[in-house]
C-alpha cells in the first residue's frame, strides 16, 4: 500500500465517511499495527480543519493478560472514563473514526471461552446510547495487518497475503474507480431506494428460510427501513460504515421465533464462533450452539434481559462488491455486508417513527451481528394479513 494510496483513502474516510467539519475533534479507535493508516487518517483529518485528533490504541495483549491472570469477579469492570470519554465525544459533538480487522487475531486462542465472554472491551454501552441520540459523524472502515490477512489468506505468506487483502479491501470501498465518491453515491442512491421501498410496505414481519434456518423476525408498526447514511441531530451526512451494502431496521424484541444458523464465523471481543446455531422463542435466544467457543455468546446475552433479544434486522442484495469475492474475512464490518444478518442486543431507536415503538424497542449493553444470509436464503415478508410476499431470491430483489 503506498503512502499516496493510504492518504487517498484516508481523504474517502475522513471526508465522504465521517465528513469531519472544520473545528471538530476527532477521536480515531486503532490497535497496535494499524499505526500507518492512523497517521494518515489524522492527517487528512488536519487537513480538513479538525481542531484535534486524538488517536486510542486499544492493546489486545494486555486484554489477554488480564482474561488470563485477572480475578474472574472483575472481569466486567471498565473503568468510569472510558464511557465518560465517548460521553464527552457526544457532548462535544465530535467526530469518530473506528478502524477494523483483528491485528491479531489468534491471541485468545488459549483463553477459557467463558471468561473472554465477561470482558466486552473495547465495546462500550454507551456507543449505542450515543448512535440513537445521533450527536457524533461516523465510519467505521477495516484495516489490513498481516495477522488479519494470514488469517483471510493462509495460503499465502506474510507479504502476499497482506497485499491481497489490502486488494480487497480496496475493491470493496471502491477505491479502484475513478471516483471514489461518486461510486459510493451511486450505491448509497440505490440503498436509499430500496429501504423506502419496503418502508412503504409496512410489513408485519420476515421470514427467512435456508439452509439450518427457519426464522420469522416481527417488526414494529413504524419499523423505518434504512441505509447506512445517516445525519447528525446537527445537520452533518455522513456514512457510518465503509463499505456498507445493507438496508436495515429495528424489529419487535418479543416478536422472533425459529432456529437460525450462521452462514459465517462471527468474531466476538477477540473470539472466532464457527458453527453458530440460535433458537428463539418468545423474542428470546434460549439455545445457543456452535462448534466451538459458543460459551463467548452465552455468557454475552446473560449481560442483561435485552442481550437475548433481537436490536436490529438487516438485508444484503447480491448488488454489492463484498459477497461477489466469496471470502470469509473473520470481520463483522465486511462479513455483515456480504450477507444479510441480525444483530443480539441494543436497538436503532431513530429506526422507529413511533415514539411509543421506540420506547418498545430493544435495550441492551450489547449489540451484537451475526450473519444468517446466502445466496440460497429465501427471504420473504408477512403482511399484517398474514400473506408472504418474496423479497430475497439468490441475491436479488423480488418485490
Amino acid at each position: 500500500m503506498s503512502p499516496a494510496d493510504l492518504d487517498r483513502l484516508a481523504d474517502l474516510i475522513v471526508g465522504f465517511g465521517a465528513n469531519v467539519q472544520p473545528g471538530q475533534i476527532v477521536a480515531i479507535s486503532t490497535e497496535h499495527g494499524k499505526e500507518d493508516f492512523t497517521r494518515a487518517l489524522a492527517a487528512s483529518a488536519y487537513r480538513a480543519g479538525a481542531k484535534f485528533v486524538d488517536a486510542s490504541y486499544f492493546d489486545m495483549h494486555v486484554k489477554r493478560a488480564r482474561l488470563l491472570h485477572g480475578r474472574e469477579e472483575d472481569l466486567e469492570f471498565v473503568p468510569s472514563w472510558y464511557g465518560d470519554r465517548l460521553l464527552e465525544l457526544s457532548r462535544q459533538r465530535c467526530a469518530r473514526i473506528a478502524l477494523t480487522g483483528a491485528a491479531e487475531p489468534h491471541i485468545l486462542d488459549d483463553v477459557d471461552p467463558v471468561r473472554a465472554g465477561l470482558d466486552q472491551l473495547p465495546h462500550l454501552e454507551q456507543a449505542g446510547e450515543i448512535v440513537n441520540q445521533r450527536t457524533t459523524n461516523w465510519c467505521g472502515v477495516p484495516c489490513p495487518t498481516v495477522g488479519w490477512a494470514k488469517l483471510v489468506h493462509p495460503e499465502l505468506d506474510e507479504d502476499a497475503a497482506l497485499d491481497r487483502l489490502w486488494e480487497d479491501v480496496l475493491h470493496v470501498l471502491r477505491m479502484d474507480t475513478p471516483d471514489p465518491v461518486a461510486a459510493w453515491t451511486e450505491r448509497m442512491d440505490a440503498l436509499l431506494r430500496s429501504a423506502a421501498a419496503l418502508t412503504e410496505r409496512r410489513f408485519d414481519a420476515l421470514r427467512f428460510r435456508g439452509e439450518g434456518t427457519d426464522l420469522t423476525v416481527g417488526l414494529l408498526p413504524s419499523s423505518r427501513w434504512l441505509a447506512a447514511e445517516f445525519e447528525t441531530v446537527d445537520g452533518i451526512v455522513h456514512r457510518p460504515n465503509l463499505p456498507s451494502e445493507e438496508v436495515f431496521t429495528t424489529p419487535d424484541p418479543a416478536r422472533t421465533e425459529g432456529v437460525v444458523s450462521s452462514t459465517k464465523p462471527l468474531v466476538l471481543a477477540g473470539s472466532i464462533i464457527n458453527g453458530l446455531v440460535l433458537e428463539f422463542s418468545g423474542g428470546r435466544v434460549t439455545r445457543i450452539d456452535a462448534d466451538d467457543k459458543a460459551e463467548v455468546l452465552r455468557t454475552y446475552i446473560e449481560r442483561d434481559e435485552g442481550a437475548a433479544r433481537l436490536g436490529e434486522v438487516a438485508l444484503v442484495d447480491g448488488q454489492g462488491r463484498i459477497g461477489p469475492l466469496d471470502t470469509v474475512f473473520f470481520d463483522t464490518l465486511l462479513d455483515e455486508n456480504a450477507a444479510s444478518h441480525i444483530a443480539l442486543g441494543s436497538a436503532y431507536t431513530f429506526a422507529l417513527d413511533d415514539e411509543a415503538d421506540a420506547e418498545r424497542a430493544n435495550k441492551s449493553s450489547i449489540h451484537v451481528d451475526f450473519m444468517i444470509g446466502s445466496e440460497a436464503m429465501e427471504v420473504d415478508a408477512i403482511t399484517a394479513g398474514g400473506d408472504e410476499v418474496p423479497v430475497l431470491r439468490q441475491g436479488s430483489w423480488r418485490l
